[in-house]
């Protein structure tokens, strides 16, 4: 018999080697860098999904013009918000990771979509933290039919192929993937080598047989998907499940996708019979007061490829403390200051002992900067307390000099103003569309301080 590889262990700041685990590497000094590595035996000897093993047509060297670019058949999953962050749908041998807090329904979402794509191709789902008798139970509350899917629970990485090979499904899902494990390596489920290798090998698998894979991924404290970095290197899409506690709406989010475009948005509500597209997000993210209100201003933002109606709301208050707070929920707190800065030098309006709060309604998080505007507008409604008009909407990026710069596709947002009822925007000079839109007058300025006398 041959003798079993001995396990190696290589740091992970400078690649050293080292027969044994030891709490700080020799060579650099770090500490807790040393990591389990499989054998190189072993992956000599993993067989098929062990490396690798394309055909010998890929492994030549070719001119890229020769090479035929096939356009991805996309196959929808049944729920329209989903295939919209997945960039149209589903492509076959595209791999997929969702991650999220605990309970935001990661893994409602993914039976809901398993058992519409049950319809029209074979499917698996792989749960390594729930029994069969708890997603049994979570089907039948949903009211969803489990008749065409497959269901398997279990954690090792070899057997699970193995069975995948037998039934042969086109999508699966594999719920967590920090549940895994490979018995080349001896580390628990969870560390870091075992996730790195699990998901290696799942994702050669999924590429070698067309099969579209969907990995769930745990959180760490901070938000950040758990595990190595490469995990989300390796994989075709990154998707964030996000929602504020006691609330009913779930925002999906494309961080990273080979297939479509990044910060693609998509919404759902949480009800007792799963998760429920919202058709109109912009809908839900606006307050409509009876009343004009001081401190509200209308953004059109832009997720993806969608332009969306979002409210800012802004609270300025004398306050007591000897250096006032500046607080921001779904914006940055630096910009924040930074445009106090640049009102006061440019608008002549200080507000040196006044706290001020920012928050975007509905828990959507903003990061482009053209909500610049809509953020200067509302805490100066708020600071003379003086409400802007029901009617207004607004967007456009500042810059330190007081200029107020141009967004990209500023025509598709006020085309999404104006359906809406919106009669009125403030944009920038360089974004006021060459022809008129009708119901909508467009006042465009180049600088903050037109943008003030504008109101």
């Amino acid at each position: 018999m041959a003798k079993a590889p001995k396990i190696q262990y290589q740091c992970s700041d400078c690649g050293a080697s080292f027969p044994k685990w030891a709490g700080q590497c020799a060579d650099c000094g770090a500490w807790n860098t040393l990591q389990e590595q499989v054998p190189a035996a072993s992956k000599a000897a993993g067989g098929r999904f062990g490396g690798y093993a394309g055909d010998a047509r890929s492994q030549s060297v070719r001119r890229l013009s020769d090479v035929a670019a096939e356009r991805s058949e996309r196959i929808s999953t049944g729920l329209g918000e989903l295939d919209r962050v997945l960039g149209g749908g589903l492509v076959l041998g595209s791999v997929a990771l969702i991650g999220g807090d605990p309970g935001i329904g990661k893994s409602t979402l993914l039976i809901q979509a398993m058992a519409l794509l049950a319809e029209q191709m074979p499917v698996l789902y792989v749960s390594g933290e729930e029994s069969a008798e708890q997603i049994s139970l979570r089907a039948q509350r949903l009211g969803l039919s489990g008749e065409q899917v497959q269901l398997l629970t279990e954690t090792c990485v070899e057997r699970i192929i193995g069975l995948t090979q037998q039934h042969a499904p086109r999508a699966l899902v594999l719920d967590s993937i920090q549940t895994f494990y490979t018995e080349e390596l001896q580390s628990a489920p969870g560390s870091v080598a075992q996730v790195r290798e699990s998901a290696a090998r799942l994702v050669r698998f999924a590429k070698q047989t067309g099969t579209s894979l969907f990995l769930v991924g745990h959180v760490t404290k901070e938000g950040a998907l758990a595990g190595p970095r490469v995990l989300e290197h390796m994989v075709d899409t990154v998707l964030y499940f996000e929602g504020e506690s006691g609330s009913q709406f779930r925002l999906i989010r494309a961080i990273k996708n080979r297939f479509g475009a990044v910060n693609e948005l998509g919404v759902f509500a949480m009800t007792d019979k799963g998760l429920r597209e919202v058709a109109n997000p912009s809908a839900i993210f606006l307050s409509r007061h009876e009343e004009q209100v001081p401190g509200s201003a209308i953004l059109v933002t832009r997720e993806g490829t969608r332009p969306l109606l979002v409210e800012v709301q802004a609270l300025v208050d004398q306050s007591p403390l000897g250096n006032p707070r500046r607080v921001a929920l779904g914006l940055g707190q630096n910009r924040l200051s930074m445009l106090l800065a640049v009102l006061h030098r440019h608008g002549g309006i200080g507000m040196f002992d006044q706290d001020v709060f920012l928050n975007v309604v509905g828990g959507v998080r903003v990061t482009e900067p053209a909500a610049d505007l809509a953020v200067l507008l509302a805490v100066l409604s708020s600071f003379r307390d003086r409400p802007l008009p029901n009617d207004l909407v607004t967007f456009g990026e500042v810059g330190l000099a007081g200029e107020v710069r141009p967004v990209p596709s500023g025509q598709e947002r006020l085309r999404e103003a104006a359906k809406h009822g919106f009669r009125r925007a403030i944009v920038p000079r360089a974004n006021a569309p060459k022809k008129p839109i009708d119901g909508l007058e467009v006042v465009a300025v180049s600088r903050i301080g037109e943008a003030i006398e504008a109101l």
